[in-house]
């Protein structure tokens, strides 16, 4: 199956893709917030994505997608990151691994392009659920909790 079989090989080069989504990043005019953060700060989430990619597109339960990326929200919050740029440094990872796929990808048939379809539409949910989960998280930073708040 063409799908399991891209899934594997985006899993084994997850550090090459992660390099260079890290370079577009602290280059990108759209991202200038990335620019200061370190390589190894941002490393591991990103090769997370590349390197667990079967895991992240089987998952069932929004519950790990809600906890990673409203965390990732709210640390971008922290540090005065735009969301824009938050949104946008999401949708780099993305279109990253999308352009990787059509590299490699050799649909042969009419099967092999439905499988590289229907691959490309799970990333496409995945990632819709990884930028409202950013999102969410960035904006509940912006909520005082009730405890720092003194309403108790």
């Amino acid at each position: 199956m063409l799908s399991a079989h891209l899934i594997r090989t985006i899993e084994l080069h997850a550090e090459e893709l992660t390099r260079e989504l890290l370079d577009d990043l602290a280059r990108n005019p759209r991202t200038p917030a990335f620019h200061g953060l370190t390589r190894e700060e941002l490393h591991g989430r990103v090769y997370d994505v590349y390197h667990n990619l079967g895991r992240w597109l089987s998952e069932r339960d929004e519950r790990h997608i809600e906890q990673v990326y409203g965390e990732l929200g709210r640390r971008r919050h922290h540090d005065h990151t735009p969301v824009s740029e938050l949104l946008y440094a999401v949708i780099l990872v993305k279109e990253h691994l999308r352009a990787y796929i059509r590299r490699i990808a050799a649909a042969n048939s009419a099967v092999e392009m439905h499988q590289e379809a229907e691959l490309n539409h799970m990333i496409g949910h995945f990632f819709d659920k990884a930028l409202y989960h950013s999102v969410k998280g960035y904006e509940d930073a912006d909520v005082p909790s009730l405890a720092t708040s003194g309403l108790k």
